[in-house]
């Protein structure tokens, strides 16, 4: 009797530890998919295993449209806001938080007459090579403070100076990003267009970059009236990148991240000559 009272003690006690049979494989430790199992205390969130979304620098159209976008937030030009409203331009905005942040009122006014607001990490470091967790940080921080300012949470993504690796995607995965969005055209601080690759001139479905300049010789407004001017001249006009973002497909199983219209690009390979200091 006392031996059977002994084993039931000594069994509850185990129980008690967390260290006998009850709980079943990986109870209570997170061991599923991205649970965390075998990591340190404090290490954060584990990567996921789900599909990694898409990168494109351009998107299929077949209604003759090119999609602008802007990125870091530093231009804060008050005519831009009224040449959107004006014109309807349904522009994307890429913003930084530690760029945009002191001018957020200002991007709440763009985003009242039909600008997009998206994501482009709170400080701007080049994500390639970096460990998971500070990746993560950058991209759901940003998601955190754009949908804690304006009520929205981004689901394009672009990675600073176009650099990223497989862990970005993943990182931006987990953060509920749905497309990674990089870029063929650049919108020059002088007003001139600049190519990655592919034909010197705009086409259908091509993505145009404009990154912020610091006193650049004309502003982003008059940059953008330039642009038009141009996009008229070939029969183009601006569409809505999140509606034609939404036609390409769910996102691919992971190393199948590509362009849909362009070569597979190599992870972290993928940035704008012409443009070294990037968006």
């Amino acid at each position: 009797m006392r031996a059977g009272l002994l084993a039931g003690a000594l069994a509850l006690l185990a129980a008690v530890a967390g260290c006998g049979p009850s709980g079943g494989a990986g109870a209570g430790t997170g061991n599923g998919p991205g649970g965390g199992a075998g990591r340190p205390p404090g290490a954060g969130p584990a990567p996921g295993t789900g599909a990694l979304p898409p990168v494109v620098d351009r998107v299929p159209a077949r209604d003759g449209v090119v999609f602008l976008t802007y990125d870091d937030g530093a231009e804060r030009d008050p005519r831009f806001v009224d040449l959107v409203r004006e014109r309807r331009l349904p522009v994307s905005l890429f913003l930084t938080d530690t760029v945009a942040g002191p001018g957020y009122a200002h991007f709440a006014r763009l985003r009242s007459v039909g600008a997009s607001l998206q994501n482009h990490t709170l400080d701007h470091p080049a994500l390639r090579g970096l460990p998971y967790a500070g990746q993560r940080a950058e991209i759901c921080g940003q998601q955190r403070k754009l949908t804690s300012r304006f009520g929205v949470r981004p689901r394009l993504f672009r990675p600073p100076y176009g650099t990223y690796d497989t862990t970005t995607l993943r990182a931006a995965a987990d953060c509920g990003i749905a497309t990674v969005v990089l870029w063929r055209v650049t919108l020059e601080p002088d007003g001139h267009l600049t190519y990655t690759d592919g034909p010197h001139h705009l086409t259908p479905g091509d993505i145009i970059a404009v990154p912020s300049g610091e006193a650049p010789p004309l502003s982003l407004t008059e940059r953008t009236t330039r642009l038009l001017g141009k996009l008229e001249e070939r029969g183009l006009k601006v569409g809505r990148l999140e509606d034609h973002i939404s036609r390409i497909g769910p996102p691919t199983a992971p190393g199948e991240h590509r362009s849909p219209l362009s070569s597979p690009t190599v992870p972290g390979e993928h940035r704008s000559p012409s443009s070294p200091s990037g968006v």
